[in-house]
């Protein structure tokens, strides 16, 4: 694990709130140079600590309505057969996150959808015909109590 003092928890911290953020923007709000914000961004970009930048995308402004969580089993639990999973996990754009699991499923998969046919549609012609898979359960989200990619940076400060 790469080391982190209060100086980069500082800029973490502010990146997680606007990634946009200048070298002299972010020295000014922790307190260092420019230069220093400069090397200290670089190392954390070059330890994989900032794996990258990006725009948050409302996608309710573009039509996508409706949040799903997807329920899979998978029909046999071998090597091979959880290989061709992710395989057609990694081909479908509309699946925004997939998680292995303990418990009743296997896998559980987000994906946001601009209306229940394109739930449908994946869950009938994607993911039921697909011979990895024995058994789907999909569940609509009816609200969105928090959203966040934040960590929880506090828990690192001693």
């Amino acid at each position: 694990m790469p080391e982190v003092d209060a100086f980069d928890l500082k800029m973490l911290a502010a990146l997680q709130d606007d990634g946009r953020l200048t070298n002299q923007q972010l020295a000014d709000l922790v307190g260092l140079s420019a230069s220093q914000c400069s090397r200290r961004r670089m190392r954390l970009e070059e330890e994989k600590v900032i794996s990258g930048y990006h725009a948050d995308i409302a996608g309710e402004a573009l039509g996508f309505g409706l949040i799903a969580f997807i329920h899979i089993t998978l029909a046999t639990h071998s090597p091979d057969n959880a290989k061709r999973f992710r395989e057609l996990v990694n081909r479908v754009d509309d699946i925004q996150e997939a998680y292995a699991l303990t418990g009743d499923a296997d896998y559980v998969l987000k994906v946001m959808l601009r209306d229940l046919k394109s739930l449908s549609d994946i869950v009938n012609n994607v993911l039921m015909p697909h011979q990895s898979v024995a058994h789907v359960r999909s569940s609509i989200v009816l609200d969105r109590l928090k959203e966040s990619t934040k960590l929880p940076l506090k828990a690192l400060q001693t």
